[in-house]
């Protein structure tokens, strides 16, 4: 890895793929396609993108107990108990709606509904993840939503990974769709004759996914357009290489543009983290990918001091940061830019992608700086209720009218200035 003594500005930042003009012009097309013919449009993505030959695209119940018979009952059990953990944490998370009254009569508040309807992409494949499946299903569920699609890219054999269909079906999710791809979230969008449109679309795909996210957001919400993963390790001299390097390295194997950073103050760790790396590297089943992830994107930043090193964190604002330092609790504190924390030797941020509790769909490429990890927020909206009394409307409907003259509207200043005359 490449040692880097800090003297200038450090990020992150890398430009967003927003794909050629050519993939761009393929997801429109696709679209258009999936609106204008529905199935039949699905169908023939399906064969053409997926080589799967379908009669029909929901998952049926004999293929999810199929799913059960190939799944080893420890894995079951550790699925059963990552799904209470998420749920755990999330539960912690829910707002109420609220209303406040005041002296004169007027109560305001706030009433908070669940979305009606939330579909769940799932990369398929080598890159499907169930626990991707439990980080977004769960806070929907938490928040209060009824429906929940899920909609995973078949194998050419049409089945889905076993693991996919598990979880989803420990979830209780009904519904489970085999279409991916940008026809996929077209789909979700519009519907079609199989697939019901839904209010937002969430998970993580390719660059013809997050094309489609972006072409369909404003008819639909998304959650994010996610960048490659991150993480950034804070550490002193006293923390251990083989654990840093080990971390480091989880990152990189996510993708070639995945970037895994280590800043600290000791160039003596800083140089056996870097002999570590290559070590570690040479026995890693995706090695290619993680080292040149490594090459391209990796680095380690040695400062004069724990406090520039932790100026530099929150420059990077990273998706992940790990503090492995004697005391990881007292920098929490100075920490403003992160899109998930991760305190001490035994706090990988493995943990953190499984088993923890809190959600692993975090704000990359620099956006911890103004944004949150998925919540229960993200699935649910907010509506203001606003209920005024005369007494309040006789004392304050003079400033109102004011202020919209001030701003040109004079409808809106009449709108209150009929019922002042009214009550006179």
């Amino acid at each position: 890895m490449k040692i880097v003594t800090i003297n200038d500005s450090v990020s992150l930042k890398r430009d967003l793929d927003t794909g050629t003009d050519m993939q761009q012009d393929a997801v429109h097309s696709i679209i258009a396609q999936v609106r204008e013919q529905g199935d039949q449009a699905l169908f023939t993505l399906t064969k053409q993108f997926d080589g799967a030959d379908l009669t029909t695209l929901r998952v049926q119940q004999a293929e999810i107990e199929a799913a059960y018979r190939e799944m080893e009952e420890p894995v079951l059990q550790a699925i059963g108990e990552a799904i209470e953990n998420i749920r755990d944490f999330h539960e912690r998370q829910k707002r109420n709606s609220w209303m406040t009254t005041k002296p004169d009569g007027t109560i305001l508040g706030q009433k908070i509904t669940p979305l009606d309807s939330v579909g769940l992409y799932v990369p398929g494949g080598k890159a499907a993840y169930p626990s991707s499946i439990m980080m977004n299903v769960i806070p929907a569920q938490v928040a209060g939503v009824q429906n929940i699609v899920i909609v995973s890219p078949p194998q050419k054999d049409g089945s889905i990974p076993a693991g996919v269909l598990v979880t989803a079906a420990e979830l209780g999710v009904k519904t489970i769709l085999k279409v991916g791809g940008a026809q996929a979230i077209a789909a979700l969008a519009y519907g079609t004759e199989s697939v019901p449109a839904v209010d937002k679309i969430t998970g993580p795909g390719n660059i013809y996914v997050a094309l489609a996210k972006r072409a369909v957001f404003g008819h639909v919400d998304i959650d994010m357009i996610a960048g490659p993963s991150e993480i950034v390790v804070l550490a002193d001299e006293r923390a251990n290489p083989r654990y840093i390097a080990a971390d480091l390295l989880s990152q990189a194997e996510h993708d070639e543009r995945a970037s895994a950073i280590l800043v600290t103050p000791s160039r003596a760790l800083a140089e056996e983290v870097a002999v570590e790396v290559d070590q570690q590297l040479t026995t890693l089943p995706k090695r290619e990918i993680a080292a040149a992830s490594i090459r391209d994107y990796g680095a380690i930043y040695v400062t004069e001091t724990l406090e520039e090193a932790v100026s530099v964190v929150n420059e990077l604002a990273p998706e992940h940061l790990e503090i492995l330092a004697e005391e990881p609790m007292s920098f929490l504190g100075k920490i403003r830019h992160a899109g998930a924390i991760f305190l001490g030797p035994y706090s990988s941020e493995s943990v953190g992608d499984y088993f923890a509790g809190p959600n692993h769909v975090l704000p990359t490429n620099g956006t911890a700086r103004f944004s949150s990890p998925l919540n229960v927020d993200d699935f649910v909206k907010k509506s203001s209720i606003i209920s005024y009394s005369k007494a309040a409307l006789l004392e304050n409907g003079a400033k109102i009218s004011a202020l919209a003259r001030l701003e040109g509207l004079e409808a809106h200043a009449r709108a209150i200035d009929i019922r002042l005359e009214d009550e006179r």
